[in-house]
């Protein structure tokens, strides 16, 4: 996992404070003392947060602490909380073709038009699109449905049929899920 890196932003207390507590902390601490700072410190790093005694617009990963005094020891599990968040979030949204899927909300969508897709219409998605070679349906049984590949059933057929539908009407897109002969393939 990359290192978590807490930006200060024009909150000079704060950063005095938790300077002196630099080494016991999980986070990197970085202060910024104007908007020119914050972006260039932003365009160097990935994983952040940044906390303030207010909140500004324009301003991502924000943790906004406007009620002081507060427990040290608070406000280092509020801010590990906010990582935590923020690491969530940013698993949570896979790029599949052209699409944002959204597996907490369970959408997919592209140019502002957003699809509502079942659970496991998700893990089709997911376990395809992790597959560099087509997937058959004893696979997707066995992967998706835990199904044993024993078993006569057209689950798999029919799901996919039904998925294949949803994206066609909502995105005019036949291709998304394509059929070959041993298997099921997005590429």
């Amino acid at each position: 996992m990359s290192t978590q890196n807490l930006i200060i932003y024009k909150f000079n207390e704060l950063y005095q404070i938790l300077e002196e507590l630099g080494l016991d902390l999980n986070f990197k601490i970085i202060v910024a003392e104007n908007e020119e700072s914050l972006n260039e410190k932003i365009k160097k790093i990935h994983n952040y947060l940044i906390i303030s005694n207010k909140k500004y617009s324009d301003t991502h990963n924000q943790f906004v602490l406007n009620y002081t005094p507060i427990n040290i020891f608070k406000l280092i599990e509020k801010i590990n909380i906010e990582f935590l968040k923020l690491q969530f979030n940013s698993q949570s949204e896979v790029i599949i073709k052209n699409y944002n899927i959204d597996l907490n909300s369970r959408e997919m969508f592209k140019n502002n038009i957003r699809l509502k897709l079942t659970e496991k219409e998700i893990n089709t998605i997911n376990y395809l699109s992790k597959s560099e070679k087509p997937v058959s349906v004893d696979e997707l049984q066995q992967k998706v449905w835990s199904y044993q590949s024993d078993i006569e059933t057209h689950t798999v057929e029919t799901h996919i049929y039904r998925l294949r539908k949803k994206i066609l009407n909502t995105f005019n897109d036949k291709d998304f899920i394509i059929s070959k002969k041993n298997g099921y393939q997005i590429k």
